[in-house]
């Protein structure tokens, strides 16, 4: 697929989140489900114009933010949070966003809480990527944590399943080669790096973060992934989550571009807003990844020196959900407990003093 990729406008749409955690049945929340798709819909195809009509660049990549199709759980049970709130791989919502692609041409990323048959008791959090044909062409399986399972909580047995490729996963496309990470995420060096490793050029990061006119730590980090990575970031949060215990704008704001130097090109303030698109110009990307000299960060890179160092380190427990080959449905204080332990571990191993 890899050829001459023409500039594209890149929106990263910043939207109001509702909650469902309040909502009593499963059908009440398909029904929610389906309004707010159908609100998208409509958010998306006037934003297409208008970018369109403003800057002549047509619109060929959204990404909506962390939470915008359910929330996320406050107390409830991963039982609970599985009934209620996860879709399935093949279920209606995908359908209706991949409408929404068909209709607009557009690949459109964002992140979900969706069931997987292989795996019981449990969900993922997915970022995913649909084409302009309708169909999901990316699934990635959030990896880091604090509350909810991931691959690395049953890696042997996801590995088994999917294949060790799968925890990285890259799609080669006519706009570029994209990837999807989420949320905190982009706190973590490593994952972008090993997307980037992969060949990805534009990293779709859906998020839900603090809305603040200071320098956060996922907003530095974006800039700092970029840079590090030579690759663009488009970043949409939340333009604040209603329906839910706590002040509704404490996530608001920030939706934004970042170019491969590490600039932010567009930027949202605070409120739904279609502010952060930018021009992605994949040529120029490629450029300078040819060239030789100093700010050529990713040609530089010394791997062998690192890869020591994190083979012979362990931190988190890998498969902590496995007991005897059947996936442990854990309750809340179970991660609580595996982040001590891991805090432990580094205690022990002299990396952390008391």
């Amino acid at each position: 697929m890899t050829k001459s990729v023409e500039p594209y406008n890149a929106l990263a749409l910043q939207v109001t989140c509702h909650a469902v955690n309040g909502l009593s049945s499963r059908q009440d929340v398909s029904l929610r489900m389906a309004e707010t798709i159908a609100d998208l819909a409509g958010k998306i195809r006037g934003s297409k114009g208008f970018i369109s009509s403003f800057s002549g660049l047509n619109t060929r990549l959204v990404v909506l933010p962390e939470y915008f199709l359910t929330g996320f759980p406050m107390g409830e049970s991963i039982k609970v949070w599985s009934e209620k709130a996860c879709i399935e791989m093949d279920g209606p919502e995908y359908l209706a966003l991949g409408k929404i692609c068909q209709d607009n041409d557009i690949f459109l990323s964002g992140n979900v809480y969706e069931l997987d048959p292989n795996f019981p008791g449990i969900y993922f959090q997915v970022s995913f990527i649909i084409d302009p044909s309708g169909a999901v062409i990316l699934r990635y399986r959030r990896l880091v944590s604090m509350y909810a399972p991931t691959p690395h909580d049953v890696l042997e047995q996801y590995i088994e399943v999917y294949g060790e490729e799968s925890l990285f996963p890259v799609v080669d496309t006519e706009i570029g080669r994209l990837a999807a990470v989420a949320s905190e995420e982009i706190l973590y060096p490593e994952i972008i790096r090993a997307l980037t490793l992969r060949g990805a050029e534009v990293i779709c990061h859906s998020s839900s973060e603090v809305g603040s006119p200071l320098k956060t730590p996922k907003n530095i980090a974006k800039q700092a992934r970029a840079y590090e990575n030579m690759a663009y970031i488009v970043s949409a949060n939340s333009a604040g989550i209603t329906d839910i215990a706590f002040p509704a704008a404490s996530t608001d704001g920030g939706s934004k571009v970042v170019d491969f130097h590490g600039s932010v090109l567009a930027e949202a303030d605070v409120g739904e807003s279609m502010c952060g698109n930018a021009e992605v110009d994949i040529a120029a990307l490629r450029n300078a990844r040819l060239r030789p000299g100093m700010s050529n960060i990713l040609a530089r890179q010394r791997l062998e020196l690192f890869a020591p160092t994190y083979a012979n380190f362990k931190i988190y427990p890998a498969n902590n959900l496995l007991v005897d080959g059947e996936i442990l449905v854990p309750e809340r204080k179970h991660f609580t407990a595996t982040q001590q332990q891991a805090i432990d571990n580094l205690i022990n191993t002299g990396i952390l003093a008391r």
